[in-house]
């Protein structure tokens, strides 16, 4: 079967489109993997889970099981990959092919992943000049167009003592959410922050988000996201 799919991955890859050439190149790491020749995107080192007794976990969307997903890694695309994110380490960890060992993808080496219905980039700071807003790691896209707005999701371990004077460890998250003018990325956090960062069209933007009853507490990336798109529509 894997022979077949190289064949049909080297036919299409004949064109010179880059998606054509991912393809080819996913089949042949496919092929690879399978008669144990070291495919690259499986040289992390090895991760653990952590303690259950710990409250809550450390995944994005909450989910700790692995779901198959993409990563354009090293600058190849590896299609149905099956990832699991540690939103707590930002860390992208994978499945090796055994189904038993797992393994954290070299971030410096991921350009983008999509798991969970969700695209994600990866970010350093350093390639961002007189951009102060962003810190360097996973942020997901929630829309690409010219204000670009981009979510930042993070969890961190806390710990209490219960009444028997047992420390007891559990996890909080916050979002942080991010939109793009003038190819620098500013800090949003509200209604409010999101209109004053679009100002000069602040009157038909409070006209738009009541006639769509847009929530920006419970459902803010839906909010930010037509905000941001309508704004753009605006603007042309």
């Amino acid at each position: 079967v894997l022979v077949a799919e190289i064949g049909r991955a080297t036919e299409a890859a004949r064109g010179d489109s880059c998606s054509q050439q991912a393809a080819f190149n996913n089949a042949v790491n496919l092929y690879n993997g399978a008669l144990g020749i070291p495919v690259p995107i499986y040289s992390g080192p090895e991760y653990y889970f952590y303690d259950p007794h710990i409250k809550g976990n450390a995944y994005y969307q909450d989910i700790n099981g692995f779901s198959k997903g993409s990563v354009y890694y090293d600058g190849t695309m590896y299609n149905n990959i099956s990832l699991l994110y540690d939103v707590n380490t930002d860390d992208l960890v994978g499945l090796f092919p055994n189904r038993i060992s797992k393994f954290i993808v070299q971030k410096p080496k991921v350009s983008t992943f999509d798991y969970l219905g969700s695209h994600f980039i990866n970010i350093n700071k350093d390639t961002l000049p007189n951009n102060t807003a962003l810190e360097s790691g996973y942020y997901r896209q929630l829309y690409a167009g010219r204000s670009e707005v981009l979510a930042r999701y993070t969890k961190s371990m806390q710990s209490t003592t219960s009444t028997s004077s047992l420390v007891e460890y559990y996890f909080t998250s916050k979002t942080y959410f991010y939109i793009k003018k003038n190819n620098i990325f500013h800090s949003v956090g509200s209604k409010g922050s999101v209109l004053d960062f679009f100002k000069d069209r602040k009157s038909d933007l409070k006209k738009f988000i009541k006639a769509n009853n847009l929530d920006f507490k419970d459902r803010p990336e839906e909010a930010m996201v037509k905000v941001a798109n309508w704004y753009d529509h605006l603007s042309n």
